[in-house]
């Protein structure tokens, strides 16, 4: 086999390939193989049918396609290995000459990896928002915290904001009940902003047993954005109660033995998540500039294909989950087509453009993922997608993903090195020194937030 490279564009190359025909001969002894196992002659046993008796019955034409199609991956790949191209997506072939007994030649239009010059990054300067923790923070997680321990009472008096109502609902359009405008039993906070609009207005003064009636636009359900006339009555009405900022609320509600132990905790919780928040915008903001730095020309089809994923997942996925079309969620947002086309595909370019130079700087950094590495991310993987580390591991393995997440893992380190190269200071000029831990202090804030939630929950269950 003879072949030949011809840069079209940095993008994309032509492969010329001419295989000399001997070069068939197990493709050529797979086809008849092949077309034996699929047809019948009189005389002649299955699978037996001479190769002369095929090509008289059913043609050589019909046999040289079949050895082609089988024959020219494997030309196709050594043809790529011989010309050192990273080739992306599938080729375009075209066959420019097939002689019987003589050879096959083709050419391979394929888009490729781009060759990429990575600068200099050690002279990035980013600034990141400082680390502040102040006593109006503190004072609003606890506050916080305390209306998650929050409990109602049953009052017999008007509703007013801030109380829990419990409510039955029935809205109509056009005079006709919806098939699912009835609900009973609902409770709703007053204020909230958590139903109807003009709901608060509505169910304001009234005592249990008391009725209103309002106009609104339905946000969901079978008549979603049409107006709807909405009844509603209060069955009950309740007063939300916060237990007292003391002592005796931080043993209920943490590990603490003192609201001041309690609000130091506090403290130190969120300067971590601050603290990750930096680490996370400092990553973003020195991907921006090196991005800004580094030419990396981008395949068309590449990049097609790139958007068309994102709006084929934002369309089918994320708002089929909400309940929402495409053009809902464009009004909702205020956008038209056009703008979410050209944010679409800025962002696609972005995502290209970031990918392909943290592979070169996997590369050229000789960046390596060991064992840890991989387990470590494929817990977090597992932990954001609502699955076991099992469960995920073996969707993981069964998909054929583990080349991806070891990816992942390298992309961020090579990242990780770039950041670490980078002068990095915070609004008050300081400078900024990013460590490994700040993961995982974010991530036991994290649980312990969720800790809070469920003795919430099981306080006010009891």
């Amino acid at each position: 086999m003879k072949s030949a490279v011809e840069t079209l564009n940095p993008t994309r190359v032509r492969l010329t390939v001419e295989v000399p025909f001997e070069e068939l001969k197990d493709s050529l002894d797979a086809a008849y193989k092949k077309i034996n196992q699929q047809v019948t002659v009189k005389g002649f046993r299955k699978g037996k049918v001479p190769a002369r008796v095929i090509d008289q019955r059913f043609g050589r034409g019909a046999v040289l396609e079949e050895a082609v199609n089988d024959a020219l991956p494997k030309f196709y790949t050594e043809a790529v290995n011989e010309a050192e191209v990273n080739p992306l997506g599938q080729p375009e072939v075209d066959i420019t000459e097939l002689k019987d007994g003589e050879v096959l030649a083709f050419t391979a239009e394929v888009d490729i990896r781009p060759a990429i010059e990575i600068p200099d990054y050690s002279g990035i300067d980013i600034t990141v928002d400082a680390v502040e923790v102040t006593d109006e923070d503190v004072e609003k997680s606890v506050e916080q915290l305390r209306e998650r321990f929050a409990s109602t009472s049953p009052v017999e008096r008007a509703a007013a904001e801030g109380d829990v109502v419990t409510l039955d609902l029935e809205a109509k359009v056009d005079g006709e009940v919806l098939p699912d405008g009835v609900a009973n039993g609902v409770q709703y906070t007053i204020g909230s902003g958590e139903l109807l609009d003009g709901i608060d207005e509505a169910v304001t003064g009234l005592e249990a047993g008391g009725e209103a009636t309002f106009t609104s636009t339905l946000k969901g359900g079978s008549a979603e954005g049409k107006e709807a006339e909405v009844s509603v009555k209060v069955t009950q009405v309740a007063a939300r109660e916060l237990p007292e900022l003391d002592d005796e609320f931080a043993q209920m509600a943490s590990e603490f033995d003192t609201l001041d132990e309690l609000k130091a905790d506090s403290r130190k919780r969120l300067e971590n998540m601050k603290q990750y928040d930096q680490a996370t915008q400092a990553q973003e903001r020195v991907l921006d500039e090196l991005l800004k730095l580094t030419e990396v020309p981008i395949p068309e089809k590449l990049l097609e294909d790139e958007v068309n994923t994102r709006k084929h997942n934002l369309e089918h996925h994320q708002l089929g989950q909400m309940g929402l079309t495409l053009d809902k969620y464009l009004e909702l947002q205020g956008k038209t087509a056009e703008e979410f086309d050209d944010e679409t595909r800025e962002a696609a370019v972005k995502g290209i453009k970031t990918q392909f130079i943290l592979d070169e700087l996997v590369s050229t950094e000789k960046v390596n993922v060991n064992q840890e590495e991989l387990t470590e991310h494929l817990m977090r993987r597992a932990a954001s997608s609502g699955m076991s580390p099992d469960q995920f591991a073996q969707a993981v393995v069964q998909g054929n993903q583990v080349p991806m997440l070891v990816g992942e893992v390298a992309r961020g380190k090579a990242l990780a090195l770039v950041v670490e190269a980078a002068k990095v200071v915070d609004t008050n000029g300081e400078p900024v020194v990013l460590d490994d831990e700040d993961d995982e202090e974010a991530a036991e804030a994290a649980e312990a937030s969720a800790d809070a939630d469920e003795k919430a929950e099981d306080k006010n269950e009891a």
